[in-house]
């Protein structure tokens, strides 16, 4: 089976992983001059990992990733842990597979390694697709074609499959914008960081930050509420003192860490309307394509990459019946993709909580009760996107 994958990110050279494993023929295009990742951290839970590891992928993984021992959620100005939850060992031995944190270009380049040289397509900005005669053709702008049994779209919130497929439509602005830098271990040093995901939630904002590429790097984000959003770019570079100035007042670990940043970007949470279709005939979306969610649940990425492996599944199972294949596979993804869609804005207001009574009750519940208990996170962590298809 032919299968043209447009988009070279993460969920695109996964989705061609596991698709190639499953004995298809499959060939990744990206329209940027090269394949790899812009951005910072990335978190990778045990049921995405598994997924990587079958794949044959765990020594790259060991290698650039960092295993987090826990998760601490704290206030942001007196810095009291309002739960601190196991991850490290205990994660491993409850769901059969790690969490790691990962530097975006990091695991980008292990999953493009992995992908054969030939298969892999840069340069290629897709212009057109149409279906005929039980073929779905691909065309570029540089005067290239494929012709394909599948076409998967794997090319991001400005999906351009989406757009040709089922018509245009703008993403929407969340309200939010976040500031990203990677902050170098020597300059930090002092501040013993415990190897961590570290969540700091405040009025109108938070901040996370964790160790990636080896322990070299500690990727620290910070997404705050904002009224608009008029930039022209999606990714700008910031000011550090405008950083250092929105969160005034917080405690002085963060304001420490942001100022250790060499440099910030700041760019704009973006969405879409849930899609009522992810798939038409011969074409599928994956990933932020077709399910675009705030990182707020840290599920985006590892979402794209369990949307490869069903997808993967069912073509193998079903060669006779592509169309068949491709609603099967929206049947089974949608729903999982829509409720993580669901929970992300959920706690993007729990994150951002104005300190009063409400505020007052999300920290009592977390000290008391938590939710990052293995049984709560058993539905997430344990699922295996290959065989429940």
């Amino acid at each position: 089976m032919r299968v043209a994958v447009i988009g070279g990110g993460i969920g695109g050279l996964s989705a061609a992983l596991a698709l190639l494993k499953a004995g298809c023929d499959v060939h990744v295009y990206e329209q940027a001059p090269r394949f790899g990742e812009i951005g910072a951290g990335i978190q990778i839970s045990p049921n995405a990992s598994r997924l990587l590891r079958r794949l044959g992928l765990g020594d790259a993984m060991d290698a650039c990733g960092v295993r987090p021992v826990a998760v601490h959620q704290r206030r942001w100005d007196d810095g009291r842990t309002l739960q601190r939850a196991p991850l490290g060992a205990s994660v491993e031995a409850a769901f059969g597979a790690p969490y790691f944190h990962f530097h975006r270009g990091d695991l980008a380049a292990l999953l493009a390694a992995a992908l054969p040289a030939e298969r892999a397509h840069a340069g290629h900005r897709l212009t057109a697709v149409e279906e005929t005669n039980g073929c779905v053709s691909a065309r570029f702008e540089n005067g290239a074609t494929a012709d394909a049994d599948v076409l998967v779209g794997a090319d991001g919130i400005h999906s351009r499959v989406r757009e040709v497929t089922f018509g245009p439509d703008a993403p929407r602005f969340t309200g939010c914008a976040a500031w990203r830098g990677l902050v170098p271990a020597e300059r930090i040093a002092h501040l013993e960081i415990e190897v961590a995901s570290h969540l700091w939630m405040g009025p109108g904002g938070h901040c996370v930050h964790y160790w990636v590429s080896a322990r070299r790097f500690l990727n620290v984000v910070c997404i705050v509420e904002r009224a608009g959003w008029t930039a022209e770019s999606w990714t700008d570079r910031g000011n550090v003192a405008d950083v250092l100035a929105r969160f005034e007042g917080w405690h002085p670990v963060v304001r420490s860490l942001i100022g250790g940043f060499p440099e910030t970007f700041i760019w704009a949470l973006h969405d879409r309307a849930p899609l009522p279709h992810w798939t038409r005939g011969r074409v599928a979306l994956l990933g932020d394509a077709c399910h675009p969610m705030l990182p707020m649940a840290a599920q985006g990425a590892a979402q794209a990459i369990e949307d490869g492996a069903a997808l993967a599944t069912l073509l193998a199972a079903m060669p006779d019946d592509v169309p068949g294949a491709l609603a099967r596979y929206e049947a089974v993804r949608k729903p999982r993709a829509t409720r993580l869609q669901e929970l992300s804005a959920v706690n993007r207001r729990r994150f951002h909580l104005p300190d009063g009574p409400e505020q007052h009750e999300r920290d009592a519940l977390l000290v008391t009760s938590g939710d990052r208990s293995f049984a709560a996170l058993k539905w997430l962590y344990e699922h295996d996107a290959a065989t429940a298809v």
